[in-house]
């Protein structure tokens, strides 16, 4: 049996974890270009789905929780769905047409031109997720990605992607949480609900 790697423990999680968000910092511009398209997709009565599994499906739902309640700021409140949040519709559906289509069918359902669906996989291979990144596309809809090392399958399909280089999966996924709530921030100073730190301005 082929020995796994080592485990980043500690200190190691850290200094690991502060080399990942450092090399963040060049998504910066990228990461605002996302929350002003959003700002626009959702003013305009759109609507965010967001897809991923086990803790990514944590971290989907965690940002459309930040779009329907609030970030910070008071707000109107947004339509936003993690899709794998619908437990009766995920078990009916992975019941009467498979697993990898249980997502998929929701986008179908909930997912019109214009919209956003924000796809989750620290590996970029998850079959469900990648099926409803086809079906997002084929309803018009804007796609992107969070996803942990490229080159992957997730990345490849989708309009944009934001990738974080590390094998750890517990980072990969700690930087995605990071970038939602910077997604959330930047939307939110788009929309003239709150107020940029230092002389950052997002512009419309």
């Amino acid at each position: 049996m082929k020995r796994p790697s080592p485990l980043p423990t500690g200190l190691e999680h850290l200094s690991l974890l502060q080399e990942t968000l450092s090399s963040l910092q060049a998504e910066a511009g990228r990461i605002e270009s996302w929350a002003r398209h959003l700002a626009r997709a959702l003013t305009d009565g759109g609507r965010l789905l967001a897809a991923g599994n086990g803790g990514s499906a944590a971290q989907a739902q965690h940002f459309t929780a930040e779009l329907v309640g609030r970030y910070r700021d008071e707000r109107t409140p947004f339509s936003a769905l993690a899709l794998h949040s619908e437990t009766c519709a995920l078990t009916a559906i992975g019941n009467d047409y498979g697993l990898e289509e249980a997502l998929a069918r929701q986008v179908s359902a909930h997912g019109r031109p214009g919209d956003v669906l924000v796809a989750l996989s620290t590996s970029g291979r998850s079959a469900n997720v990648l099926a409803a990144v086809a079906q997002a596309r084929a309803a018009g809809m804007t796609t992107w990605a969070l996803t942990g090392p490229t080159p992957n399958p997730l990345a490849a399909s989708c309009d944009d992607c934001i990738a974080i280089d590390t094998a750890c999966a517990a980072t990969v996924q700690e930087a995605h949480l990071v970038i939602i709530h910077m997604i959330c921030a930047a939307l939110d100073c788009a929309l003239g609900v709150s107020h940029a730190a230092k002389s950052f301005e997002v512009a419309t």
